[in-house]
């Protein structure tokens, strides 16, 4: 079993909506944030949100405040990322990672991710 399975991308024209979902089941080792992260080709990995277990605490990306909802379903070891007024820019490749050394949402351990195209 994978320890990270995102899922959920896929094409959407701007000003749409897409959520991911990340099945975090699979993933044994204790951590202390979890959440996503994107890269677009050429560009330098992106935080996008991130949950601090300890607190239940969200993290934005100034990028994505106000457009973007993070969200985590313990009992099912789901977390989601509500996207919505997507752009453009938001296109790349979406990774589900979690933070295995403390909550500061440096993220060290990811699945494979799931792409996202924002575009008309």
């Amino acid at each position: 079993q994978e320890p990270l399975v995102a899922s959920g991308g896929g094409l959407v024209q701007p000003g749409g909506s897409l959520r991911l979902s990340c099945a975090a089941s699979g993933f044994t080792a204790d951590y202390y944030g979890i959440g996503w992260f994107r890269q677009a080709p050429g560009k330098e990995r992106e935080g996008v949100s991130c949950i601090k277990i300890h607190d239940g605490s969200t993290v934005y990306a100034d990028s994505v405040k106000g457009r973007f909802t993070i969200s985590r379903d313990n009992t099912k070891k789901m977390v989601y990322l509500q996207m919505n007024s997507l752009k453009p820019e938001d296109t790349a490749v979406y990774y589900c990672a979690t933070d295995t050394r403390g909550p500061k949402c440096d993220y060290n351990y990811w699945g494979q991710g799931t792409q996202v195209t924002v575009s008309s």
